[in-house]
């Protein structure tokens, strides 16, 4: 046994715990959302004020962390490194025009989400007309009592799962799965608009934009024929 360099007890090499200590900040960054000071770092980590510092100070060297005064905020680093990610390959390339042709025919904020820990995270968006009401972003999570979720899991019907305020007041939503080559579900598309907009017309522009990425996907062309809206 032995202590890490978060101050936990534990059977962690130092190597490892300086990691995980690393992260642990980059995380507290993260959920800060802009920039956070030495003392409410140590707060939400738990851990030691000259840790903190010690890591921080890493971190800036390597352009994980930026420096500013006093504050500290994720650094650009950390933005090129995430966005080499794939959630599967191709996705996000594949999503990026259909994800925008949603946008400008609807008005609708776009969200393409996959699973993760069983949460859905979106990984590619577009604002729509709810902003601010309902701000879309990369990166956040959510549960999987939304449209989108209910996709990802798997829709009872071959349509778009929708959702008429369900969730939210004044909110109502459209998404469907998008296919890998295989058939699998890898990741679900959903076009939010507010309450009273045609939701028909939504699914069917969203099965539209989902079925573009699911065909670029598997980089086949062929039309493919619309299914039917799906009722919850």
């Amino acid at each position: 046994m032995g202590t890490d360099t978060a101050g936990r007890t534990g059977t962690s090499t130092p190597g490892r715990g300086v990691l995980e200590g690393a992260f642990a900040l980059l995380e507290a960054l993260r959920l800060h959302g802009d920039e956070a000071g030495v003392t409410e770092l140590a707060l939400t980590c738990g851990v030691p004020k000259g840790t903190v510092h010690r890591l921080l100070d890493q971190l800036v060297a390597v352009g994980a962390v930026e420096r500013r005064g006093a504050r500290y905020r994720v650094g650009p680093q950390m933005f090129r490194l995430g966005q080499g990610w794939q959630p599967h390959p191709g996705l996000r390339a594949a999503a990026r025009l259909p994800l925008h042709r949603l946008r400008g025919a609807t008005g609708a904020s776009a969200v393409l989400a996959v699973m993760r820990d069983d949460l859905a995270l979106t990984v590619s968006s577009v604002p729509g007309e709810l902003e601010p009401l309902v701000p879309v972003r990369d990166g956040v999570s959510f549960l999987l009592d939304t449209a989108a979720g209910k996709a990802l899991r798997g829709p009872r019907s071959t349509g778009p799962v929708l959702d008429r305020e369900d969730v939210m007041d004044q909110v109502v939503c459209a998404a469907v799965p998008v296919r890998a080559p295989d058939g699998r579900p890898v990741a679900a598309l959903a076009g939010l608009v507010r309450a009273g907009r045609s939701l028909d017309a939504l699914a069917h522009a969203v099965a539209e934009a989902g079925l573009a990425i699911t065909r670029a996907l598997s980089r086949g062309p062929g039309a493919v024929r619309l299914p039917p809206v799906a009722r919850l």
